[in-house]
């Protein structure tokens, strides 16, 4: 547990460090390019939530392109700030083309944070439910047909079943023996369990006893 620990706050400090020279080191390239005041504090605010908007929709897994697209964007808005104050640039003298950078990237980071935060995938759901709809839409009506004859009930009586002689001789035992035992006479569900006999032919061979 306190190895965890420690991994896991050796990695907090690790983003904490670097957060922070970033954070200094865009400050100083909008410093440098007539941002000053608090819009020179603004500006690796902008860049650090583009990248987080980016990430979280990378997370997600959806629209990933888009996600990358705005990320590598974010992240080279970093990268050359902290380049660009290691010596290579002369902060007395900064090139025009730096200066436009630096003054169209709020209307870029606003761009990329609204449709990342703003624009959800159109979900498969709606689009397979609005098909079903349109299918049910175009199929016919089903027409009501005459209504259906009762059915005629036969009235012919059912044939016996025959029981063999054996078969009643050994079931009348049976039911000797479960009124002896209970003193009630025998049902028909009880004979059928003794003999394993069908239904038929046990209610057959009660109607003997």
């Amino acid at each position: 547990m306190r190895v965890h620990l420690a991994r896991v706050d050796a990695v907090l400090v690790q983003a904490l460090i670097a957060a922070a020279l970033s954070f200094a080191h865009i400050h100083d390239i909008a410093m440098a390019a007539g941002q000053d005041g608090w819009k020179a504090w603004a500006y690796p605010i902008s860049v650090d939530l583009l990248l987080v908007a980016a990430w979280r929709r990378l997370r997600s897994g959806t629209a990933k392109a888009a996600a990358w697209c705005w990320f590598v964007i974010a992240l080279t808005a970093s990268l050359g700030a902290n380049v660009a104050t290691a010596g290579l640039l002369d902060t007395t003298k900064v090139p025009a083309w730096l200066r436009i950078l630096v003054a169209g990237w709020p209307a870029v980071a606003f761009l990329g944070g609204t449709l990342l935060a703003h624009s959800a995938p159109k979900a498969a759901t709606d689009e397979n439910g609005a098909e079903l709809i349109e299918h049910q839409e175009d199929e016919p009506e089903a027409t009501p047909g005459p209504p259906a004859e009762p059915a005629i009930e036969s009235t012919s009586p059912t044939p016996p079943v025959p029981v063999p002689v054996a078969l009643v001789d050994h079931a009348r035992k049976v039911a000797a023996e479960h009124h002896t035992r209970t003193g009630v006479p025998i049902d028909t569900p009880t004979l059928r369990a003794r003999l394993g006999v069908p239904a038929p032919m046990a209610e057959a061979i009660a109607a003997q006893l």
